[in-house]
């Protein structure tokens, strides 16, 4: 990475295909009411949205784009814009993400106020306003992500069992904190990191090509003893989705496979040899359910189509 610049917020985008999504996310990076340069790492998209940038954004010097010409994953590409990233402070924000003009301004003050903080997220809003799942996280240990896989937060809650290891992990839908809270995992589309910490811990795992890739690096970053905030006073509208909707299958086998990485790497030795195989049993089951079902809606979507 480059000598850092003091007070110089450095936002690093990774685009697949995101469409207008792109133009109208940078051009909100750029209206930023604090200093930012915006590094945007196109992974071979083919939908014309990088055209268009350049389009938008001539003469714009805060602006670089770097091509990898194919899709070489999230982390990695958001690992090629850190390479360059010459700022105080790190925003890894997804395109399909628009921030406001403080909210730069307002996630330094938060990292500022708890110096044993090594990044922050926000809470994320779907384009309905409703809360995002994912934006805080407890870690997703086997039993958790099984409340979740199998949908029995709502059975536990309405029959009065819910406690700490029967709750799923994710927590959207508690009532928001009144200020900035720990919490184990934030989102990787929005995730605001202090420089000094992320040149502590390193880079995001390349090992992930989509999806987990943020879990473990807050993992990574709690056990270097950095806290991971989730700050619920700054918020963004998340289009989740837009890059992937096609590929529904292959998204859902990354994410599979990023979860089975997650475990091996951090959960391995916490749990019985049989029991871990079963726990890696039961996710290959949850993909072939979930993938069966979305080739199902695919089928239907074309006999209609819709």
């Amino acid at each position: 990475m480059p000598q850092a610049t003091a007070g110089l917020t450095s936002v690093i985008t990774v685009n697949f295909n995101a469409g207008g999504h792109l133009v109208a996310g940078a051009r909100a990076v750029l209206a930023s009411g604090s200093a930012v340069e915006l590094l945007v790492v196109d992974n071979g998209s083919t939908d014309g949205s990088v055209e268009a940038l350049r389009t938008a954004a001539v003469g714009e010097t805060r602006l670089r784009i770097l091509e990898n010409g194919a899709n070489v994953g999230f982390a990695r590409a958001n690992n090629r814009g850190l390479a360059e990233a010459r700022g105080e402070w790190l925003l890894f924000l997804n395109p399909d993400c628009e921030i406001r003009t403080d909210t730069i301004a307002r996630m330094q003050g938060a990292l500022r106020a708890r110096p044993d903080a090594g990044m922050a997220g926000c809470l994320i809003l779907n384009p309905d306003g409703t809360e995002q799942a994912g934006c805080r996280r407890e870690a997703p240990t086997p039993g958790k992500a099984l409340v979740r896989a199998l949908r029995l937060g709502r059975l536990i809650r309405g029959l009065g069992l819910e406690g700490w290891s029967t709750r799923d992990f994710v927590r959207a839908g508690d009532p928001l904190p009144s200020g900035p809270v720990e919490v184990d995992a934030i989102s990787g589309a929005f995730m605001f990191v202090r420089r000094d910490a992320l040149e502590a811990v390193g880079p995001l795992d390349e090992g992930y090509f989509l999806h987990c890739e943020d879990l473990d690096w807050c993992e990574r970053f709690r056990r270097r003893g950095y806290a991971v905030l989730f700050v619920p006073d700054v918020t963004v509208v998340h289009d989740k989705g837009t890059s992937s909707r096609g590929r529904p299958v292959r998204v859902l086998w990354h994410m599979h496979q990023g979860m089975l990485r997650y475990y091996r790497k951090f959960l391995r030795d916490q749990y019985p040899a049989p029991l871990f195989w079963l726990v890696l049993l039961g996710v290959w089951l949850r993909f072939a359910a979930l993938a069966t079902v979305a080739l199902a809606r695919r089928g239907l979507d074309r006999v209609t189509g819709r």
